[in-house]
């Protein structure tokens, strides 16, 4: 079909069908994650909950609400999104507001991150993933035909974005705080935000982030642990020095599905935060491999309909969503061997957690939603 003119900008009237490897491959990622997390929580949820099943289900009741929100999203109409763009964003800062308030927030460890509804609880900032990068880069589009690249420009786009990393931080979430600081930096790279610009942010954020470490006694705890583990290896480096033995203990081929001994008790959080150890326990090398070619494949296909879509905001968006999910897929897999510090942000599809799922799916439903504006994807 030919291209129209719509908002200033050539859009091409899309097609159809979207990708549909593209699609066939994230009910792959979802199908592998959803069995590998019931293999490594059953026995924690037979031993605390007394049903095996128990986490499985609470993960299936989000993945029916992701799916079905991520296949409306795939059908809904770009325009309409962007005209949505400040109401998504006003909704998710009053979201990421609620835990805050008594009797509706829920405090666990310290960390008041989440809300109750319906006997399920959600963590509002997982939504400022999507939220974030929607506004990046609709304002990013529309100021591209700017001639004039100067700092003023980048003031909106920083406060927003600090103003959410500011409440995550305040909910004892640093190291979601600071990814939606990296989602933010991959956004103006590629608005393609001059570099002194992106410099001077990077001198004004990154010390003040470092600093922000020692705020918190675990912070600290764990810095320490990861640059001198076996000094702490009956403490704050506990989980490390176990889930290195876990990975280890797999050799090639792993002890087989459902037989890891780490997740017996040794390693806390084996279904969420380390539950990639338990993947590399239970199918070795060649299965946590094989999880590492999944991400590939997906950002694959997203950067490639970063490349080719019609304009620049679907471009943005595509970028946007595929640089989040991957890199935090990349950095949970960081944690798990060893590479980076403990930080407790989760692999998408694979660690339980109902808001993560939702907001990863919603992603995936935009994705799929733009890859329908591309040429020959």
């Amino acid at each position: 079909m030919p291209p129209r003119v719509a908002g200033g900008e050539m859009e091409r009237v899309e097609k159809q069908r979207g990708d549909m490897f593209l699609v066939m491959l994230l009910i792959v990622i979802l199908g592998v994650g959803l069995a590998l997390l019931f293999s490594s929580s059953s026995s924690f949820s037979d031993r605390v909950r007394g049903d095996p099943l128990y986490i499985l289900k609470r993960q299936l009741i989000w993945a029916a609400l992701g799916g079905v929100a991520a296949f409306v999203i795939s059908l809904t109409p770009l325009s309409s999104i962007r005209t949505w763009i400040p109401l998504i964003l006003f909704g998710t800062l009053a979201g990421l507001l609620l835990p805050f308030l008594p009797g509706v927030g829920t405090s666990i460890l310290g960390s008041r991150r989440w809300i109750s509804m319906f006997g399920q609880s959600f963590q509002p900032s997982e939504l400022v993933k999507v939220s974030l990068i929607l506004y990046l880069a609709s304002y990013f589009a529309r100021r591209e035909t700017d001639p004039r690249s100067t700092m003023n420009n980048l003031i909106p786009p920083f406060i927003v974005t600090c103003a959410f990393a500011g409440i995550i931080l305040l909910q004892n979430d640093y190291s979601t705080a600071v990814f939606v600081l990296v989602i933010g930096f991959a956004m103006l790279f590629i608005a393609r935000v001059p570099a002194l610009h992106l410099l001077l942010l990077t001198v004004f954020t990154v010390p003040l982030g470092f600093l922000l470490i020692f705020t918190r006694e675990h912070r600290v705890q764990r810095l320490l642990a990861f640059f001198d583990l076996s000094s702490h290896s009956a403490d704050a480096g506990y989980q490390l020095v176990t889930a290195k033995a876990a990975l280890v203990s797999g050799g090639l081929w792993g002890r087989g599905l459902g037989r890891s001994a780490a997740k017996l008790g040794p390693l806390p959080m084996s279904y969420s935060d380390f539950i990639y150890t338990i993947i590399g326990e239970e199918t070795g090398l060649i299965g946590a491999l094989f999880v590492v070619v999944l991400f590939g494949l997906l950002a694959w296909r997203g950067f490639r309909i970063t490349l080719r879509a019609d304009d620049r905001f679907s471009s943005y968006t595509a970028f946007g969503i595929t640089a989040a999910i991957c890199l935090q897929a990349l950095l949970n897999m960081a944690v798990a061997v060893g590479l980076v510090p403990t930080t407790g942000v989760t692999l998408p599809f694979f660690s339980a957690g109902g808001s993560s799922l939702f907001v990863t799916l919603v992603m995936c439903g935009l994705l799929v939603n733009l890859s329908r504006r591309v040429s020959d994807v």
